[in-house]
């Protein structure tokens, strides 16, 4: 699986297998476009198989015109003898104008439906994956691979029109000529292989020099987006990060630029032998024309036909050769998109399990151990945990980073499965749950939630997408989390775009984006709040405010599974675990770990004394004032010696 999982096909790629795939390839491509849209096929199929038929009727009339034209008798004579012929070349001709007027109609009805339909497969699948199958370096290489898939898909509709026409009137001009004489039909395909070889070799050092390169140009494409991206603009300026960028960038674009520069050379080089080869070819056609007219075994009007025959097949050989080669080009990148649905498919959230206990009086981690997948470092992010969290309590999860606080959130969300160990809610292991039930009870907020590029309204909503858009539980979530000032001093209130760089796009502050992102998870109403460092960006008293409501969420029986560096706020947590190189250190209320006697290393006590240092003037704690309406701490953190409950 992966980047090169193909490499080499076109090793195997020659005239002889393209047109014994030609079928597959044409057939695949005919369900792809029936699933996008049925009535643009049939159209694009009924006109190109009428060209052909055109194409073949004229090819006739042109003989018939010239027998007449050549024969005998006065001019007069042979003009009107000729004239219903022209007519019918004419009518064909004008046929053949409308057709193919309707076939590229059709195709641009199918082109950007089969787009979508090929890019829609794969984004609904990989929106299910495993989270580990979206952190796997491998998984991303193919999803990069496919992304051109879907693309290819679309291209593949044109190659595959132009295939069929050129094969049509191949047939049409193939069938003229055998009729005019045998001889004729190999020496056209003869003049048609050099271009073929061409093709061919063209095409396989370009698909090579894609997988080779196209790293390369991703990282390109990063240096340009970063030149203009919104997030980095103010640090590019204010460090004068732009020239280092577009330096980097016009390196990597000039190596690029001599790989294609290298490959046009290539191009031109196999391009003037075969156009050599097929001079060659195209001499010898014609002076097997002269003979057959020399010896008399060919009519002077038939060679005419000949030769217009001769010119159209040889250029619809061409034509399908090239086109079939592009055609088959784009199918192994297609197939990329199919592989990459296939191993979509094998990693899926799976849709199968047990309903959760309706009532889950505690999740309790039982020995625990879990290694990130294809991690380098041996040492597991958890090992050996062992968590209680009982329903309508606050558990705080604390300790350094790295710890495994994060982690072990991952793991209750149900992102991944333990390595070793249980995770049980109530009596039930989670790996036997439905997930879709597990995700249904947990609402997560963290430092670096999505801002979505949505408004404001959407930006709270999407926390409970299934629900209705119901204005009355948006400003609650809002007012639970300050984040009614926020609205209102929005533009256009809920619905204001927050994404600069669009018309009507609106910038907000990162504390204000914080408060949004936790009246999302308000607004989810799940059964269990997971809370990482929800307050980093807000102010000194809205964090308070912060606090206090998840309290009282507590105390209306929701569970809350709280992760931070700020100790002082984990004072009224019920239960808190410290956690140390993936293990639980030591665990209990916040008196107890405050206690100098307490069992255990005492790592609590002395990171809480550490911060709360910080906040001391002249050795004293200080008294901070409450403000109507916004309830603070009654005191900042101080040293503790002998803290009251």
């Amino acid at each position: 699986m992966g980047w090169n999982h193909h490499h080499g096909s076109f090793l195997e790629l020659g005239l002889r297998a393209m047109i014994l795939r030609m079928p597959r390839l044409i057939g695949s491509t005919i369900r792809l476009a029936r699933r996008a849209d049925r009535q643009a096929l049939l159209q694009v199929a009924a006109a190109e198989i009428g060209g052909g038929v055109a194409q073949a009727v004229g090819l006739v009339a042109v003989n018939r015109v010239l027998v007449q034209l050549l024969g005998h008798g006065e001019t007069t004579e042979r003009l009107t003898a000729a004239a219903p012929a022209l007519v019918a070349v004419a009518v064909t001709a004008v046929v053949g104008a409308l057709l193919k007027s309707a076939s590229t109609a059709g195709t641009g009805r199918l082109e950007p439906k089969v787009f979508r339909v090929a890019t829609e497969e794969y984004l609904e699948r990989v929106a299910r994956v495993e989270l580990a199958a979206v952190e796997d370096e491998e998984f991303h290489k193919l999803l990069d691979s496919a992304q051109w898939g879907a693309e290819s898909a679309r291209r593949m509709i044109r190659f595959c029109v132009s295939v069929i026409t050129a094969a049509i009137a191949l047939v049409a001009a193939a069938g003229v000529l055998t009729a005019l004489h045998p001889a004729l039909l190999p020496l056209l395909a003869v003049m048609t292989l050099p271009s073929a070889w061409s093709a061919l070799t063209i095409a396989r050092r370009r698909y090579i020099s894609f997988h080779t390169w196209v790293q390369h140009a991703r990282a390109g494409q990063l240096l340009g987006r970063l030149l203009i991206d919104v997030q980095a603009a103010p640090e590019v300026r204010v460090h004068n990060i732009g020239p280092f960028l577009l330096r980097h960038f016009r390196t990597m674009a000039e190596t690029g630029e001599r790989e294609q520069t290298r490959l046009a050379s290539l191009a031109a080089r196999t391009g003037l032998i075969a156009s050599g080869w097929t001079g060659l070819a195209t001499v010898a056609t014609y002076g097997v024309l002269g003979v057959l007219l020399w010896t008399g075994a060919m009519g002077l009007a038939v060679a005419g036909t000949a030769v217009i025959a001769v010119r159209t097949g040889s250029a619809n050989l061409e034509s399908l050769v090239v086109q079939l080669n592009y055609l088959y080009e784009e199918s192994l990148f297609v197939a990329d998109l199919g592989r990459l649905c296939q191993e979509a498919d094998r990693r899926l959230i799976p849709e199968t399990g047990r309903p959760l206990p309706r009532r889950v009086d505690a999740v309790r981690f039982e020995n625990v151990t879990f290694t990130y997948p294809g991690t380098t470092d041996s040492r597991p992010a958890l090992e050996e945990v062992s968590v209680t969290i009982p329903t309508g309590r606050i558990v705080a999860l604390v300790g350094n980073n790295g710890s495994g606080k994060s982690t072990l959130a991952k793991l209750l969300c149900g992102l991944y499965a333990p390595d070793a160990g249980r995770i049980l809610w109530g009596g039930m292991d989670a790996v036997e749950a439905d997930r879709a039930d597990l995700f249904d009870r947990i609402a997560v907020v963290t430092q670096d939630f999505y801002r979505w590029p949505f408004t404001a309204r959407i930006n709270v909503a999407i926390g409970r997408p299934e629900a209705p858009y119901d204005d009355d539980l948006l400003h609650a979530a809002a007012e639970y989390a300050g984040a009614d000032e926020t609205v209102a001093s929005l533009p256009r209130g809920w619905d204001t775009l927050l994404a600069r760089g669009y018309r009507g796009g609106h910038q907000i502050s990162g504390g204000q984006w914080q408060r949004l992102g936790i009246a999302r998870a308000r607004h989810r109403d799940a059964r269990i709040l997971v809370v990482d460092e929800p307050t980093s960006a807000l102010d000194a008293e809205a964090e308070q405010r912060v606090f206090d409501q998840i309290r009282s969420l507590a105390a209306e029986g929701q569970t809350i599974v709280l992760i931070t560096h700020r100790l002082h706020s984990v004072r009224h947590a019920d239960t808190i675990y410290v956690l140390e190189h993936g293990r639980v250190a030591e665990h209990g209320t916040f008196d107890e770990l405050m206690r100098p006697d307490a069992d255990g290393p005492g790592l609590f006590r002395r990171m809480y004394l550490v911060q709360a240092e910080q906040y001391r003037v002249d050795g004293h704690s200080v008294a901070l004032p409450a403000r109507q309406g916004r309830p603070v701490a009654e005191t900042a953190p101080g040293p503790v010696a002998d803290p009251q409950p």
